[in-house]
């Protein structure tokens, strides 16, 4: 019997984080769903607001800033690594990258650091590069409602914030695609996701092998005085393959966020006339006169 190889999901080269200790977080969020059918979960607080009015506010403010981050610069670390079921450590993948602009604005990922992988027990596929570019930093937008059934649990403190939380489902896979599934907290005064919980769906079962995916918490932090960008994920868990199960343990960090802004100006060429000098000038080297 061939063994399968294990897939850990967004391990790619979209990656980028360092597993260093294990209990450093930010702020945390979990998602809703659409406008409509959103129903407090029984025994839990209703909102001040409707669950759907909370979801439609809060996915208009995720489709702004799913825009404005598309305008960011940062830097991705990661750091995989796999352990036995006795807890020894296994090999690892380290990755960092710059996700930045050419001159004529076109976003592109720059990789700086890639060792050497030593993990054995898994691999990286195509759905692990789609989930930690996509569903580990989950945004949750007007244009993806209609995806999701939401269903609001209450109210909780995450660390000195005010949230609303939410339970997310997929309404239906669609082969070929990849969804969120958990829980989302959003920050009761911007709407805006701080802490996501939950794993990426499906796991993919099929004659060639095995694609399992760990669950994993998506911390967010306020970086701009508007927007909530995500800054940290981890995840700690086991895989249960039909060869045996796999402890994963990931860190991924977001780091570095800066708006991308263009530093050249294409001008005409025209001669323009010299200053007059002001009395501030006087402290300024002045050029020779002939």
């Amino acid at each position: 019997m061939v063994r399968m190889t294990v897939r850990f999901g967004a391990l790619g080269l979209l990656g980028a984080a360092a597993l260093a200790g294990f209990g450093q977080g930010q702020q945390q969020t979990t998602p809703p769903h659409s406008d409509q059918g959103a129903k407090p979960a029984a025994g839990n607080s209703s909102p001040e607001l409707p669950a759907y009015e909370i979801i439609r506010r809060f996915a208009a403010k995720e489709q702004e800033f799913r825009q404005a981050r598309d305008n960011y610069t940062y830097t991705q670390t990661m750091h995989i690594q796999e352990f036995d079921m006795n807890g020894h450590p296994g090999g690892e993948f380290n990755q960092t990258s710059d996700i930045i602009f050419t001159p004529e604005g076109k976003r592109y990922e720059k990789i700086t650091y890639a060792p050497s992988v030593t993990l054995r027990k898994f691999g990286v596929s195509r759905e692990d590069l789609e989930d930690i570019a996509n569903i580990q930093p989950f945004v949750l937008t007007s244009q993806d409602l209609g995806k999701y059934d939401l269903e609001y649990q209450g109210r909780e403190r995450v660390d000195e914030l005010g949230t609303y939380v939410f339970s997310v489902r997929p309404r239906r896979l669609v082969p070929g695609q990849r969804y969120f599934e958990g829980k989302i907290w959003v920050e009761d005064e911007d709407l805006q996701i701080v802490k996501t919980y939950g794993k990426a769906v499906p796991d993919i079962h099929s004659g060639s092998g095995e694609n399992l995916f760990p669950r994993f918490e998506t911390y967010r932090e306020n970086i701009d005085g508007k927007y909530w960008f995500p800054t940290y994920t981890r995840a700690n868990d086991i895989l249960h393959f039909s060869t045996g199960p796999v402890r994963i343990r990931m860190i991924v960090r977001y780091t570095n966020y800066r708006q991308f802004k263009a530093t050249t100006r294409i001008l005409d060429a025209k001669p323009l006339p010299p200053e007059p000098a002001t009395p501030l000038d006087k402290n300024r080297p002045q050029p020779p006169r002939d």
